[in-house]
């Protein structure tokens, strides 16, 4: 795999110009775009400079992050706070995510998607209202471990971070998950499945595969 040096601003460029030459995929009329990647990586930054890039050249966007779509506490810890199998296979609710985001942008649906779900603080429902993606609109969800569920992306981008770049920028008290995305890589290979692959071991300096990796 082949990776060119680029800015955040420069790929949030090039990929809202790419995202205007596609058309989604189930014959509906919104795109889903995925940024995947682990918390260290902070796959929220470049949503939202995709996203902003988007409205620019006038598309309605909403971004939706995986962080609002949390099981409830008793769930998530059924098998004790730091279990990675359990941050892989149960900590978000995917099921919400099909129900309460991708089907509304099905053909034919109310574009009504409901932007978080679930207040991990508060460990209660957010009761957040439903926000309309228009015609034409654009979803991006972002979030760790996203590209192993078969979500319906049109466009999909992985922040990839080597194991060591990976372990150095997890928070200490967070490192018990570094199994989980181990087993991501091994199991989903996320690199083989997305549409583009950013390399982001050193923020400063990121570097991407261009579209089609």
């Amino acid at each position: 795999m082949r990776f060119e040096p680029i800015t955040w601003e420069r790929l949030a460029e090039a990929l809202a110009d790419h995202v205007g030459t596609l058309e989604p995929a189930d014959g509906g009329t919104r795109l889903r775009i995925g940024v995947d990647g682990p918390p260290a990586a902070r796959p929220g930054v470049p949503a939202e400079q995709i996203a902003e890039a988007l409205r620019a050249r006038g598309r309605a966007v909403l971004t939706v992050s995986t962080e609002g779509f949390l099981r409830p506490a008793s769930l998530r810890f059924e098998y004790g706070k730091e279990d990675p199998d359990a941050y892989a296979d149960g900590w978000f609710d995917t099921g919400a995510l099909w129900r309460e985001v991708f089907r509304p942008l099905e053909p034919g649906g109310s574009g009504r998607v409901l932007p978080d779900l679930w207040d991990p603080v508060t460990d209660r429902a957010t009761r957040s209202a439903y926000r309309v993606l228009p015609e034409g609109g654009v979803l991006i969800l972002h979030g760790p471990l996203l590209l192993g569920h078969w979500f319906p992306f049109d466009l999909g981008i992985h922040l990839n971070l080597s194991p060591g770049a990976l372990r150095r920028r997890t928070e200490e008290g967070e490192r018990w998950t570094l199994p989980a995305f181990a087993r991501y890589e091994d199991e989903a290979a996320p690199a083989e499945r997305a549409d583009v692959v950013v390399r982001a071991d050193d923020p400063r300096h990121p570097a991407w595969t261009g579209v089609g990796a």
